[in-house]
């Protein structure tokens, strides 16, 4: 069979629907996930989770996915319409060997996708798997079992999940809070739902609907023109913080009582400080891109600081080999370690926060401020280039008297400056992140390297 070997990708499958993406791929997705489990579980029949989020395309590449599942003989739990969190939170509570979320994030309307994981949500990534399964796709060589699958349904896992998570925050108080929520016309309406139900909060909603064909704005509240509205609303209505979460949920970004975003690395490092104390000593992981403030928060507890790849596979993957109670990916990706598995917990880091601003006794912006003033981020910056690896070389030749990092692209860091270059793996971009102790340093040594990279464009 002939497949779009692109959409196999580091983190999960992903593409566009009904040219990249098929109901006939999807099926033979399904199929050759029971292969690659078959031949890792042979002591009894294999179990596996399925979950979609709201896209219009959703149902389709479920239902073709299922049967492949099934005519392999794999029996299937339905846990129907949820957000990435609460799938992955289905497959260790219902103890499946695996599960299958179709979903394609927080990308536009025309995509979709799968991501999938073995038991306990451990993901399944391109050096664990994603592309064994599209050799077996290609192949095209399957047999169908002697029994069918069977296939149930299992529809309480959105509550289940809400629920475990605020009690894994622990049973801190929490006072009355203003709240403004955009879900992006997404998956995490679901679970906000559920949490806004378990505290005191006045909360104005923006676009709870969902609607995979995201009418409003991109699910993506990385990108700072999807929280203008929501960060104008807040500072209108006067409210004590706003949340933003996108597509599938499993990125959830804060804005402070003077509508202003709060960085990923800030939180990240809160939320460190915040874990350490029910974790003395802990180690904490967190990616290499620019964002020191996180270390900083991490050492100044007591914490270990474990420096890890970019991407929430290989985060988590590190994450349990050092067995790190909490993690964060600067692209506001928060993960815990829960007893079924290790994986993101907006639920969790909404609840912690809430905690902290009522413990503290000060407005959001009060704590935020003084983290987010300590050092100057130039933002991700991407870049189309000819050719990734020598861009790469030649900035590394420019800047050998740094100390050098090539954990994952090349991390260069002097005592007043530091930054990584590294290619996405999801698509066919050079990504600068770099930050400095002021403002002149970081806009001198940012335009030194954009200006490196721009020649080979």
């Amino acid at each position: 069979m002939t497949i779009p070997r692109q959409i196999f990708k580091m983190y999960d499958i992903r593409g566009l629907s009904e040219t990249e993406i098929t109901p006939e791929l999807a099926e033979k997705i399904g199929r050759a996930f029971a292969v690659l489990l078959k031949q890792e579980v042979t002591d009894h029949p294999l179990t596996i989770a399925v979950g979609k989020d709201m896209r219009e395309t959703s149902p389709a590449y479920q239902e073709a996915l299922t049967q492949g599942l099934r005519k392999s003989g794999v029996n299937v739990i339905d846990v129907g319409l949820v957000s990435t969190p609460a799938f992955y939170f289905s497959v260790g509570y219902l103890k499946a060997d695996g599960g299958v979320m179709v979903s394609a994030s927080h990308n536009p309307a025309e995509y979709n996708g799968f991501k999938l994981t073995r038991a306990s949500a451990i993901p399944v990534s391109g050096d664990t798997g994603i592309q064994t399964i599209a050799d077996l796709v290609e192949a095209d060589q399957f047999e169908d079992a002697l029994e069918m699958g069977t296939m149930k349904t299992f529809e309480a896992i959105p509550e289940l999940s809400a629920e475990a998570e605020f009690a894994s925050a622990g049973h801190r108080s929490i006072k009355k809070f203003k709240i403004v929520a955009d879900a992006a016309n997404g998956m995490g309406a679901q679970y906000l739902d559920e949490f806004f139900k378990m505290v005191d909060a006045d909360v104005t909603r923006l676009y709870w609907d969902f609607d995979g064909s995201f009418p409003n704005h991109e699910a993506d509240p990385f990108k700072d023109e999807n929280t203008r509205e929501l960060e104008q609303k807040v500072l209108e209505l006067g409210a004590d913080l706003g949340i933003a979460t996108d597509g599938d949920g499993d990125r959830i970004f804060f804005i402070d009582d003077k509508g202003k975003k709060v960085p990923p690395a800030v939180l990240r490092g809160l939320l460190a400080q915040i874990v350490l104390r029910d974790h003395p000593g802990a180690t904490i992981c967190y990616d290499i891109r620019p964002g020191k403030i996180t270390p900083d928060l991490i050492l100044e507890s007591g914490g270990v600081p474990s420096v890890t790849r970019v991407g929430h596979s290989l985060i988590k993957e590190q994450m349990r080999s050092v067995s790190a109670p909490f993690g964060g990916e600067s692209s506001g990706h928060f993960f815990y370690e829960f007893p079924t598995g290790t994986y993101e917990g907006p639920v969790t880091v909404a609840t912690q926060i809430l905690q902290e601003i009522t413990e503290r006794a000060v407005p959001f912006s009060k704590i935020v401020e003084p983290l987010g003033s300590r050092y100057v981020h130039s933002g991700e910056i991407n870049f189309v280039v000819n050719d990734k690896e020598s861009t790469i070389q030649e900035i590394k030749e420019t800047y050998q008297s740094g100390q050098l990092s090539e954990l994952d692209g090349i991390s260069i860091a002097y005592p007043d400056v530091w930054f990584n270059v590294r290619g996405s793996n999801t698509e066919p971009k050079l990504r600068l992140n770099l930050e400095a102790v002021d403002r002149e340093t970081m806009e001198k040594h940012r335009d030194e390297i954009v200006a490196i990279i721009r020649k080979h464009q």
